[in-house]
């Protein structure tokens, strides 16, 4: 049975997360402590007691859970069989990467942290916004995200399943969206609740800051095919994988895609979430429904995984 480990990204995050594997697992707690020593922080901390707001704030955020679901990783690894490809959503790609041995996990935890920062700072806060669009199809949401840029930037930031995209920009151009995508049938569109318009062309500052910190990073050969954001196509190369780094700071996250090639290229029959949260499981089974998916999160997600299938 072909398998696939999947990461989730930033919104995943939750007070608490992680803190049920590193109490049954000495390799969660370990891995904990050793993101601590690389940030020389208390992110440990962060992540079971909060406060919220602090685990909220980007530079947090994407550390937070690029620790926790390598946690959870090298506390089910063992148990599990090795993934045939790997892939992650946004921030979660820098997991995959992690996982399939291409950067070491103090090196993404630095590199996050400040690809949280930067892209924090991409945009004055207030001036950028995200939606997102339930109900219709990518191709209408791009021709509404078009019409909508009359009123500035705006354009598809994730395609995240067949009848969900987020769109990305500036304020004004989002909340026209919305309206349109309201009068042409939407069942909802919603501003969401983040710091910035991520995976937009107005992130190239954050991308021109991370290239070199990218640049600077050592990428090693992935011990597995890694599918990215970017171009939804498997990397064998550290080189390519750091390109499309790169490239996903202001790339839409073609997550639809991604999820397609590691069931038509690979013949992914299982997907497995690591991380917190299970939000890709969901978006998985409207992508590929007949699939077989589960989520990691807690260790009784372990359990149930090893009992329904024949691993």
């Amino acid at each position: 049975m072909p398998v696939g480990f999947v990461f989730p990204g930033q919104g995943s995050q939750q007070v608490g997360m992680g803190r049920a594997w590193s109490e049954a697992s000495s390799q969660a707690r370990a891995t904990f402590e050793a993101a601590d020593a690389a940030l020389d922080a208390e992110l440990m901390r962060m992540c079971w007691e909060g406060p919220a707001e602090d685990l909220q704030r980007t530079e947090n955020t994407q550390p937070a859970i690029l620790t926790t679901s390598i946690a959870i990783l090298r506390a089910v690894r063992d148990r599990l069989p090795a993934p045939v490809v790997v892939a992650g959503h946004s921030l979660g790609e820098y997991s995959a990467l992690v996982a399939s041995e291409v950067l070491d996990l103090s090196d993404a935890a630095r590199l996050v942290r400040e690809r949280g920062r930067l892209m924090q700072e991409a945009v004055p806060e207030g001036e950028g916004a995200m939606a997102a669009i339930l109900g219709l199809g990518a191709a209408e949401v791009e021709a509404i995200a078009a019409t909508a840029a009359t009123e500035g930037v705006c354009s598809a930031a994730n395609y995240n399943s067949p009848v969900q995209t987020v769109i990305a920009g500036e304020r004004a151009a989002v909340e026209r969206a919305v309206e349109l995508a309201l009068e042409r049938g939407a069942k909802r569109a919603m501003l969401l609740p983040v710091s910035a318009p991520f995976h937009s062309p107005l992130m190239a500052p954050a991308r021109e800051g991370l290239e070199p910190l990218l640049a600077a990073s050592r990428f090693g050969r992935p011990s597995v095919p890694v599918v990215t954001n970017v171009d939804a196509m498997a990397a064998t190369r550290g080189e390519a994988c750091r390109e499309a780094l790169v490239r996903q700071v202001d790339g839409p996250v073609r997550w639809v895609e991604s999820v397609e090639r590691m069931r038509n290229d690979f013949g992914v029959d299982l997907f497995i979430e690591i991380g917190p949260g299970s939000v890709l499981s969901g978006l998985i089974r409207r992508i590929v429904p007949d699939a077989r998916v589960t989520s990691l999160a807690e260790p009784a997600g372990l359990a149930k995984l090893l009992q329904e299938e024949e691993l």
